[in-house]
C-alpha cells in the first residue's frame, strides 16, 4: 500500500512510519523538516507545512490511506478534512488522545477533577477534533485513542482493544507504548474494522 503520514518525525508518527515500512508498505513522510528521513528505503520525505493546503493536497494525492499524527492544539480540523477531501483519498486515520475516553457513562477523562493541567488544552482540543470528525460522513475516518499514559516502550504485540471507555491493565494502570499503538494502527489500515468509529488500545 501507499500510506501518507502527516507528522512523521514525531514520537508517534516515527513509530507508525517504522511499523509501516517493516510491513513492506511505501510511505510518504510529511513533516515541516523531514530531512533526517532521507535515504530510508520505501520512505519518501516531503517537507510540507499543513497550514499550506495546496502543498498538503499535492503531497496526499495518490495514496491508499492517510495517517494524521498532528497535535490537536493549533490544528485546524476542518481545513485538514478539506485537504483530505481535495486529495481524493478516502481513508483518514487519526492518532487520537485519551482525554475524550469515558471513565464512566457520560463522563470523559479530560473533564475529571485532577486531570493534569499541563495536558488539558491538548486533550480538550482532541475531544473537539473527534466531535468534528464524527460529523464527516464522506470520509472513511478512524480515530485511535491511546490509554492515559502514552509512552516510549517495547513492541510486544500484546494489548487489548476497546471502543469509547478508558482501558486499564490488571494492576489498574492505563497505558500503552508508542510501538504497540503503531501495530494497532497498521492492523486497522490493512484490515479496516473501525470505519467512522473511534477505538482505543491499552494493556
Amino acid at each position: 500500500m501507499k500510506i501518507a503520514i502527516i507528522g512523521a518525525t514525531g514520537n508517534v508518527g516515527g513509530r507508525i512510519l517504522a511499523e509501516t515500512v517493516n510491513r513492506g508498505h511505501d510511505v510518504t513522510a510529511i513533516a515541516r523538516d523531514p530531512s533526517r528521513l532521507q535515504g530510508q528505503a520505501h520512505v519518501t520525505p516531503v517537507a510540507v507545512d499543513v497550514a499550506n493546503p495546496d502543498a498538503l493536497v499535492r503531497s496526499l494525492q495518490g495514496h491508499d490511506a492517510i495517517v494524521s499524527a498532528l497535535h490537536f492544539d493549533g490544528t485546524d480540523a476542518q481545513a485538514l478534512f478539506q485537504s483530505v477531501r481535495d486529495s481524493a483519498v478516502k481513508r483518514l486515520l487519526v492518532v487520537g488522545g485519551a482525554g475524550s475516553l469515558e471513565v464512566a457513562p457520560g463522563k470523559v477523562l479530560v473533564e475529571q477533577p485532577g486531570f493534569p493541567p499541563e495536558y488539558k488544552s491538548e486533550a480538550s482540543a482532541g475531544k473537539r477534533f473527534l466531535d468534528a470528525l464524527r460529523q464527516q460522513d464522506d470520509l472513511e475516518w478512524t480515530f485511535l485513542s491511546p490509554s492515559a499514559l502514552f509512552v516510549a516502550g517495547e513492541r510486544t504485540g500484546n494489548f487489548q482493544l476497546g471502543r469509547d471507555t478508558l482501558l486499564h491493565d490488571g494492576h489498574g494502570k492505563s497505558w500503552i507504548s508508542y510501538e504497540d499503538f503503531a501495530i494497532a494502527m497498521l492492523d486497522e489500515i490493512e484490515q479496516p474494522a473501525h470505519v467512522r468509529q473511534r477505538f482505543t488500545i491499552g494493556y
